[in-house]
């Protein structure tokens, strides 16, 4: 038996990784969100258990991705700033799926999982208007604004308020600092 470099090894490694992420990627796109309703407060345990009876149950040709939608939130204490980040649907993960008997079988036995969302039944995945909206942005972070009347004006976000898919911004007007709410959507990063 010949031995391998380790650099051939480094390789063979990256490789390996270079194709997972491509794969990764590709079967994010393939399947369809739906939300799972769970005890609330064990969402981490439940995306950790998942995880594992997806790789165990050899069913990651089928559940994809698993995700609790989180947001960032600012609190001062004792006049220091302190950024934390909250969950934006307690009890709630959103999993990507191709949704058939044994992947609802894997989803719905997990200990912690009570159910999926929809009528009866029956399972309904998210549709693309309704799903969590993700906003790269973060607190601090300079924005321009793309619609709406303070169109072309420059700010700096101050507030992240994903349940209302909002964000507060102190726009420069007429040499001053005004607090403005806008939609994720009315905003650019600068």
């Amino acid at each position: 038996m010949v031995p391998i470099s380790v650099e051939k090894q480094l390789e063979q490694g990256e490789n390996k990784e270079i194709e997972q992420k491509a794969q990764l990627d590709e079967n994010i796109h393939r399947g369809e969100w739906y939300v799972v309703h769970t005890y609330s407060g064990y969402e981490n345990k439940i995306k950790v258990d998942l995880t594992k009876r997806v790789e165990s149950m050899n069913m990651k040709d089928k559940i994809f991705d698993i995700i609790i939608p989180e947001e960032q939130e600012v609190e001062y204490k004792g006049g220091k700033k302190k950024v934390t980040n909250k969950r934006v649907f307690p009890g709630y993960v959103i999993v990507n799926m191709n949704m058939d008997e044994d992947s609802w079988y894997v989803v719905r036995h997990t200990p912690g999982v009570t159910g999926f969302v929809g009528s009866g039944t029956k399972p309904i995945p998210l549709q693309p208007e309704s799903k969590a909206k993700h906003m790269d942005v973060r607190i601090g972070e300079s924005i321009r604004v793309k619609t709406g009347p303070f169109t072309n004006f420059e700010g700096i976000v101050k507030e992240l308020l994903p349940d209302r898919g909002k964000v507060r911004v102190n726009i420069s007007m007429f040499g001053r600092e005004t607090p403005v709410e806008l939609d994720y959507e009315q905003i650019d990063k600068i």
